[in-house]
């Protein structure tokens, strides 16, 4: 590996992911002198991989497994830290026919117990052969592999000492398994997704033509995790199939240096680079004064946004905190996808900034449809959601009710895709298929949105959805309320329902909070009982935790299944119910 970034433009004709396969992708970028950059956490550059050398060395490194004994289709296990590494791993199981399976490099909050249960089931549940862990996280996954009968267990320097075999390495064909892609498990245990080929390479031509339109001088950057579909297709795979080079800085110095991001963007002139939204407002809360203008964020073509439910106020935050660093607001790019469509659905036009749709709550929280908010008074409450634009070509999109009747403009309902990367199904699991796939492919993708002017709007997951009094409410608007009082910060806050006595639900948020002062987390509490009670005409209890204590997913996001368990399982419900109620009254008696 060298130490010497690979070029933004080359000579290579560009093609755009009109491939049969990922090997088919890497033989031809290998042609050119583009390739992968890995930054630490400081901005200094310790590796890069050109597209020749990853090529050449997978292709040793799968001749090594072959020689092994692994064979066609088996599984191989890796944690997926952002390092050259994961790479050579991956593209060598593309050329021995394996399929490679990416582990979460985040111990999350729980600790070393649950993270390593977390690997135990990934691997038990993918049915791996051999698992491949870096130093650091080699103890982890040998305690999650003890006593299962795997073929090897080692780090990447232990499989490069493997010889090679003679034997020929098997034909690639397009219906084969390329990889499986572990769901993040917001709302039970993570799936995996089988990801062929074919479905692949669908759906990076039409992210390159498309959604993106990569082009000749294009640069990507990324600092998401490899384990997490935007960051492998989008950052990775993306990548390579457009013959473009890519700038790469771990998940974990981002979230430690967030503006490193700024300044590697900077010094790179990438023209994409994609974020959740806590990423945008973390890099704009940690900009000091005056700050903005030493970075050069003029070449930043595509700041795509997905992966969360978008926040239009974030992004009006980001744009205007760097607009000194020349950053046009009109690169923000919204998209919609997910793991079981390969990544990409739908996209919003390019190089025009987000558009919103600013409708009437009570309409959608009463009767779920997503009217026009009237011009008045302002007593009408109101919530502009962002666009998520049109599906790709190809694919199509329903919007259907409860009995799978397919709703017009501005009714929401459950949201179906159908598509040419839509997942055969998953991995170890047949049994779950049923409910999200039929037999004529349309996908139940579980989320809640409405279409207008054939743009889509996402609400919410279907599971999330709160029902107190026959109110449909949005939990995401009982996280905005908290998530903007002057003790707490977005991504503090999460909403949910339990039950409570006579088959009532009651509604939980939960706020992480940094206030230590006894009588101001009290009249913190008071003041947002308070606020629900106004703007959503709910009771609603509320509770202050430590920061850093609210549970995530594998990659990253607040997970509000997992927080709703924690809460039942510690609290009293009864006892919530009559407390919550009690509020209630205290707040009508003031």
């Amino acid at each position: 590996m060298h130490t010497e970034s690979t070029p933004t433009r080359h000579s290579l004709p560009f093609r755009g992911a009109d491939f049969a396969t990922l090997t088919e992708a890497l033989d031809y970028a290998a042609d050119g002198e583009t390739g992968t950059n890995f930054y630490s956490g400081r901005g200094q550059l310790y590796a890069s991989l050109s597209y020749p050398d990853l090529r050449a060395q997978c292709l040793v490194l799968a001749r090594k497994f072959t020689g092994l004994g692994l064979v066609k289709g088996d599984r191989v296990a890796m944690v997926a830290e952002t390092h050259p590494d994961f790479l050579r791993v991956f593209f060598a199981c593309q050329y021995a026919g394996l399929i490679p399976v990416a582990l979460p490099a985040t111990i999350n909050l729980g600790g070393h117990q649950s993270f390593v249960a977390q690997l135990r089931g990934l691997i038990e549940n993918s049915s791996a052969a051999v698992a491949i862990a870096s130093e650091a996280f080699m103890p982890f996954v040998a305690e999650a592999t003890d006593g299962l009968e795997l073929r090897m267990i080692g780090e990447p320097a232990e499989f490069d000492a493997l010889a090679e075999s003679a034997e020929a390495l098997p034909r690639i064909e397009p219906d084969d398994i390329s990889y499986l892609q572990y769901t993040s498990g917001s709302t039970r245990f993570p799936r995996g997704v089988i990801i062929t080929h074919r479905s692949v390479m669908s759906n990076l031509s039409g992210i390159i033509a498309h959604g993106v339109k990569i082009g000749e001088g294009d640069r990507c950057f990324s600092w998401l995790p490899f384990y997490h579909d935007m960051g492998l297709v989008g950052l990775v795979l993306v990548p390579v199939a457009s013959q473009t080079s890519v700038d790469y800085m771990d998940t974990r110095d981002f979230a430690m240096r967030p503006r490193q991001w700024l300044s590697l963007m900077s010094q790179t002139k990438a023209t994409i680079s994609f974020s959740p939204s806590f990423g945008y407002e973390l890099c704009a809360r940690r900009l000091r004064e005056g700050e903005a203008a030493r970075y050069d964020l003029s070449n930043w073509r595509v700041a795509g946004i997905g992966a969360e439910m978008i926040r239009w106020e974030t992004l009006d935050r980001f744009a205007e905190a760097l607009a000194p660093a020349g950053f046009d607001s009109r690169a923000f790019l919204a998209c919609y996808g997910m793991a079981e469509c390969s990544l990409a659905v739908s996209f919003a036009p390019l190089f025009t900034g987000y558009q919103t749709d600013r409708i009437d709550l009570d309409e959608l929280a009463d009767n779920g449809k997503a009217l026009p908010a009237a011009q008045g008074d302002g007593s009408t409450r109101t919530r502009a959601f962002v666009k998520c634009g049109e599906p790709l070509p190809e694919y199509a999109m329903e919007i259907r009710d409860e009995h799978g009747l397919v709703l017009p403009d501005r009714h929401t309902g459950t949201i179906f895709v159908r598509g040419p990367s839509v997942m055969s199904g998953y991995f170890n699991a047949p049994q779950d298929i049923g409910g999200a796939l039929s037999a004529d492919g349309w996908l139940n993708t579980g989320d809640i949105g409405y279409s207008v002017d054939g743009s889509l709007v996402i609400t919410g997951r279907q599971k999330d959805l709160i029902i107190i009094n026959g109110r449909n409410i949005w939990p995401q608007d009982l996280e905005y309320l908290a998530e903007h009082q002057d003790e707490t910060r977005v991504g503090d806050a999460l909403a949910f329902s339990v039950p409570g006595p006579e088959s009532r639900e009651i509604c939980v948020l939960v706020v992480q909070c940094r206030e230590t002062n006894a009588n101001r987390r009290v009249a913190l509490i008071d003041r947002l009982t308070r606020l629900v009670r106004i703007e959503m005409g709910i009771d609603c209890y509320v509770e202050l935790v430590p920061p850093h204590t609210l549970p995530r997913t594998s990659s990253g996001k607040l997970s509000r299944s997992k927080a709703r368990q924690n809460f039942m399982d510690s609290h009293d419900l009864a006892e919530v119910a009559a407390i919550a109620e009690g509020m209630s009254l205290k707040q009508a008696s003031a």
